[in-house]
């Protein structure tokens, strides 16, 4: 089943009209996305989009073949005029399938907000999900086996790969590409890394695909070090890479710290950003958790670990890091780190990056510093990515 990606956009497009901002201002050339449109075998054609006949002629197609134009947007009737000689679009109730002559198979699917998600069965047997602008699936059971492709829109909607993902509809060999794309994010190595931390992808205009080939299909980082500044968005960057998988466990290491108010504010903002299907765990101790198979972690943080970890050993005082606590606080890290090389899970760690600046002004906090460089070091290390954020932005140091 060969699919052709006449638009890749959002409903407006990118750049959208007469927007004014930063990604907009870049999304030029091959940036520059029409409005999604899929072309299937040229005889089914998924959302008619405006210029679409343009579009099919660009990439050597034309739309006289199509037998079926089937609408996803919430909307009824066609979103464009028709063009001479197209049979007339039209959306299917969810649930209802449709048979083409080609033997190519259609069955509607529900969604958690207005549209329909499409299921294209080819003649071989070859199948794609595709989701419209905005969803993600709704009431779906334990797939039988994953989709050899999956179009959905994982910029805005990255629970709806981690829900297909939680009942096997996206598989390991499931090529996951991005459509519906807006301008949240700079078109471009931005794009292209945040959808890869997804294991999703975003291909040009035009782009046709033989859908179950396997090639491209980005592989996930099994371990990653989010290291940053005090409000640099490093919580927010490790957030957004494990927003697509199911069943996250986030490990926060700061504890309630009872009493303290300011504190407690923080903690239910970070309780309010992750995804509801996220569970959490308060705890310093990582290395079981490490240790164990299981869903992805999410570690948050390792300098708040370092903290509970030195007062174990009594770092702060001292005669009692010169009388063995120096050695012991080693040997914490050591086993924390041989954890992480060891560990099965996907694992995505924050930590502060210390140290650039002014130099602390008293023994205890020079001794923090230095450890905390050491332990970040140490971490790093093991991971196969390691990401620096400066003002909201990712910088890839590895991987």
């Amino acid at each position: 089943m060969e699919l052709t990606l006449l638009g890749t956009g959002a409903p407006t497009g990118l750049p959208r009209p007469d927007c004014p901002c930063a990604a907009c201002a870049t999304a030029l050339g091959p940036g520059a996305r029409a409005a999604t449109a899929l072309l299937i075998d040229v005889v089914l054609l998924l959302d008619l989009t405006p210029g679409a006949a343009f579009a099919a002629a660009r990439s050597g197609h034309g739309l006289g073949g199509v037998r079926q134009v089937l609408l996803s947007h919430p909307h009824d009737g066609p979103p464009v005029e028709v063009p001479a000689g197209l049979v007339s679009p039209v959306r299917v109730p969810d649930g209802s399938e449709l048979a083409l002559l080609t033997g190519h198979r259609v069955r509607a699917l529900p969604t958690d907000s207005p549209g329909t998600a499409y299921e294209v069965t080819g003649p071989d047997g070859e199948r794609l999900l595709y989701l419209p602008p905005g969803a993600a699936p709704a009431g779906f059971e334990e797939a039988e086996r994953p989709y050899e492709m999956v179009l959905a829109d994982i910029v805005d909607r990255p629970d709806a790969a981690a829900r297909l993902r939680a009942v096997g509809a996206i598989g390991a060999t499931t090529d996951v590409l991005a459509v519906h794309i807006d301008h949240d994010v700079p078109p471009g190595p931005e794009l292209t890394r945040r959808l890869a931390a997804a294991g999703a992808r975003a291909v040009p205009d035009g782009t046709t695909l033989v859908v179950g080939e396997y090639e491209n299909v980005p592989d996930v980082p099994r371990r990653t070090l989010v290291l940053g500044g005090a409000r640099s968005g490093k919580s927010v960057e490790a957030e957004r890479r494990l927003e697509a998988f199911p069943g996250v466990l986030y490990v926060a290491t700061g504890g309630t710290r009872g009493g303290d108010t300011e504190w407690s504010q923080r903690v239910a903002l970070h309780r309010e950003r992750r995804p509801g299907s996220w569970n959490t765990t308060e705890t310093c101790d990582l290395v079981p958790l490490l240790a164990q198979d299981g869903p992805p972690l999410l570690i948050d943080c390792l300098s708040l670990w370092l903290t509970y970890a030195m007062d174990e050993v009594q770092a702060w005082d001292d005669a009692e890091w010169a009388g063995g606590g120096e050695r012991a606080l080693r040997e914490k890290v050591a086993a924390l780190t041989e954890a992480v090389r060891g560990t099965s899970r996907t694992v995505v760690a924050v930590s502060n990056e210390v140290g650039s600046g002014i130099v602390p002004a008293t023994a205890s906090g020079r001794r923090y510093r230095d450890e905390l460089g050491r332990l970040n070091t140490a971490f790093a290390a093991e991971c196969e990515q390691v990401l620096l954020v400066v003002a909201g932005q990712a910088l890839v140091l590895r991987g």
